[in-house]
């Protein structure tokens, strides 16, 4: 119970603020779903090192606040921890380093340092990926500290049993699928009238990760200092040479499909990179940049149910979009889409890594079976986001049984 004899504080572990719909998405519901078990009078501290972005999609008060920590923030962290009654880490890409390895420490520091002040800590719904082997043993002696790992796949719960991490394991899936998206539904025909059917492609330059620490560097690489993305002359030829196939790709859906395209960032930093293809692109004109940037979850949510197919690169274009049936295929880096395809039934035939040979020939064959089964695979992405959704429900069920196992009280 908070000192102020209200209700407990909770805080919440994540990626916040970063102008990301995915964990935008995730923490709306996240907090939603906090209201419902612990009332109106907890407290949740929402750390960022983005307040300003933060600010743009949730309304603080004086039960829901904003916490801006810096750069370098493992003293702000340990405080914050302190001051509260329940941690809970809520980053989908919690235990991977593939994007960026201080958001892993982020996270096995709050584990460690709930450990040491006794404070209860419960992982939600989260995902295990690829970790350089060094980091292993340290996943596993921190993660073994959390006293629930929700995890949002199986795959992601036998990794964590397979590096030995010992403490409690549930599976449940992301907190996306029940996100409720509010605002306007028809936001993508207001905002691009007269567009007809469109494939939307929701692009990740894979060769800007991960974030990596250095002293200086270019600023166009600074995501905020001391981190940079991972640039060299290799990575830009790569990077422009997907932006090129990308475009062709796009350039073939219109001409041979008639297909607008809708280039969505997902995350603000991809709009360099939807942009370029737009440019790239004999048919510009037939495209629309719509990003994460200048649209809320709500209105990229409605955005992604209008398409008629989706390729995508980023995992939450995948969830949020499942709901309308939304026929997709995706190109993948790390595993969390193809975990997601996995455990959906369209891994065999619409999943792709990036690095797979032949990929844009695969890619274009995949595109031309969604357009052409379109029902048939529509029908099939229904029925999996039912089980989806029914598997995250769970989610707000184990919060309840967790706080009341840990003598927080709950809302009747």
């Amino acid at each position: 119970m908070s000192l102020d004899g209200q209700g407990p504080r909770i805080l919440l572990v994540g990626y916040n603020g970063a102008n990301n719909t995915g964990s935008e998405a995730r923490l709306l519901s996240i907090i939603s779903d906090v209201r419902k078990v612990f009332g109106q009078d907890a407290t949740i501290t929402v750390p960022t090192l983005n307040e300003e972005n933060l600010r743009r999609y949730l309304q603080e008060d004086e039960r829901t606040r904003v916490q801006p920590i810096p750069s370098v923030f493992f003293f702000a962290l340990r405080r914050l921890v302190k001051e509260h009654d329940l941690i809970m880490l809520v980053e989908g890409s919690c235990y991977m380093d593939t994007w960026a390895a201080p958001l892993l420490w982020a996270y096995l520091g709050a584990s460690k340092y709930s450990k040491a002040y006794g404070k209860p800590c419960l992982a939600y719904a989260v995902d295990a990926g690829k970790l350089a082997g060094k980091r292993v043993h340290n996943v596993q002696r921190q993660a073994s500290k959390v006293d629930l790992l929700v995890t949002r796949t199986t795959s992601s719960a036998a990794r964590l049993r397979g590096w030995g991490v010992t403490a409690p394991i549930a599976v449940t899936d992301d907190n996306g699928f029940t996100f409720d998206a509010t605002g306007d539904q028809g936001v993508l025909r207001r905002l691009w009238p007269g567009s007809g059917k469109i494939a939307g492609i929701a692009v990740v330059d894979f060769y800007l990760w991960p974030v990596v620490i250095r002293p200086f560097g270019q600023e166009r690489d600074c995501y905020r200092w001391p981190y940079y993305f991972s640039h060299s002359r290799r990575r830009r030829r790569q990077s422009a040479e997907l932006a090129i196939r990308w475009a062709e790709l796009a350039d073939r859906l219109v001409e041979e499909h008639g297909r607008s395209i809708l280039l969505i960032a997902m995350e603000a930093v991809d709009e360099r990179l939807a942009r370029e293809v737009k440019g790239l692109m004999k048919n510009g004109e037939r495209a629309f940049v719509l990003s994460a940037a200048e649209h809320d979850a709500s209105e990229m949510t409605w955005a992604l149910r209008d398409l008629d197919i989706l390729l995508t690169s980023r995992y939450h274009a995948s969830v949020l979009s499942m709901s309308a049936g939304v026929p997709q295929a995706a190109v993948g880096h790390d595993l969390r889409l193809h975990d997601l395809y996995l455990e959906s039934g369209l891994h065999d035939d619409f999943y792709l890594d990036y690095n797979a040979p032949s990929l844009w020939e695969g890619l274009s064959d995949r595109a031309d079976r969604l357009i052409r089964e379109h029902e048939e695979i529509g029908a099939r992405i229904l029925a999996t986001y039912s089980e989806h959704r029914e598997r995250a429900e769970r989610n707000i069920d184990l919060l309840r049984e967790f706080a009341l196992a840990h003598g927080l009280p709950v809302a009747k």
